[in-house]
């Protein structure tokens, strides 16, 4: 069975779009971003990648 995709416009650090598949994103996250403050590159757009960050995206996941 496939699963659905769950897309969604985050806002980065600079006020720039980028969208992104929330379970890769996720993924991404919890393999190279899992504890403390860091930062994500991606298609030119930085965020800060602390908890309240993590959580933000998991509610995301959970929700779409």
């Amino acid at each position: 069975m496939f699963s659905k995709i769950k897309k969604t416009i985050l806002k980065d650090d600079n006020g720039k779009n980028l969208e992104v598949d929330l379970k890769e994103f996720l993924d991404h996250l919890n393999e190279y971003h899992k504890t403390g403050i860091s930062t994500h590159t991606e298609s030119g757009c930085s965020f800060t990648v602390n908890d309240d960050f993590r959580n933000k995206i998991k509610k995301l996941y959970k929700d779409k």
